[in-house]
């Protein structure tokens, strides 16, 4: 993965679009009563505790330790757990996988895929969110083109924002049975207004700005929102130039009965 730090607490304040707009993916996981689900990449568990409120158990895992540390103060009630998606500690456990926007900073790829196909029990549903093919397309050249302007190494990105096909491939080719990959534009307002950009560099940026001063830092962050405003800022707000990945599959192999309820 990435080695971006994660603060709760920034990530709270300043990234709090990224479970809004996660509401609409946990009505398409449809979690229902006595239902096993794994919420990989929980962050501060907003969205753990909005699939519990089905009546369904999930427990939420990160591999962030201060994430998953925020998100049982948030929600001591239910279970979080820190473990990294490459390599859950599970076999068969869970009806369903859910992940939103975890899965792009996950590398490689291919071992998430398998560790959340072990997690599931055959039959067993995943639905994920995640950044696709074109995502951050504007910011991340952006941000090339402020630092070859400055001292310092060039940017590479550590990012994985796969096409349908491709992943559609990587799933089949791991035991899923894809129903859905929609690849679609989703420009996204950023929280803080005339500052969203910047906020959203320090919170989300990965391995963007790796290798700077502080001033060097700023100085890029300057570049970018000079180069950005014209196509990226309207009526004082930021936009984000997004592109979505969703994907519903079932691990091959016959349905089960919820694992909570069987005897």
């Amino acid at each position: 993965m990435t080695s971006n730090p994660w603060d709760p607490e920034r990530y709270e304040r300043d990234g709090g679009f990224v479970w809004r707009y996660g509401h609409e993916l946990v009505e398409i996981l449809d979690p229902r009563p006595g239902e096993r689900v794994l919420d990989a990449g929980c962050g501060t568990g907003q969205l753990t505790a909005l699939i519990a409120e089905s009546g369904a158990d999930v427990v939420g895992v990160d591999n962030s330790p201060e994430m998953v540390d925020a998100a049982a103060r948030n929600y001591p009630e239910l279970p979080f757990e820190v473990a990294d998606v490459r390599d859950l500690p599970y076999s068969g456990e869970f009806d369903a996988v859910f992940s939103n926007a975890v899965l792009h900073w996950v590398l490689p790829p291919e071992s998430a895929v398998d560790s959340i196909r072990r997690a599931l029990v055959p039959g067993g549903r995943f639905v994920a969110e995640l950044g696709g093919a074109g995502n951050i397309a504007a910011i991340v050249e952006a941000v090339r083109w402020a630092r070859r302007r400055s001292p310092g190494p060039n940017v590479e990105n550590s990012f994985f924002f796969p096409s349908a096909d491709v992943y559609t491939a990587m799933l089949e080719s791991h035991g899923f049975d894809v129903e859905v990959a929609d690849l679609f534009e989703r420009p996204t307002p950023l929280d803080g207004g005339e500052e969203g950009l910047r906020l959203w560099l320090d919170t989300f940026a990965g391995g963007l700005l790796d290798g700077l001063s502080d001033d060097e830092r700023a100085t890029v962050v300057d570049r970018v929102e000079t180069r950005l405003r014209p196509r990226l800022h309207r009526g004082g707000q930021w936009i984000a130039d997004y592109v979505r990945l969703r994907v519903v599959a079932r691990r091959s192999g016959p349905q089960t009965a919820p694992r909570s309820s069987q005897t």
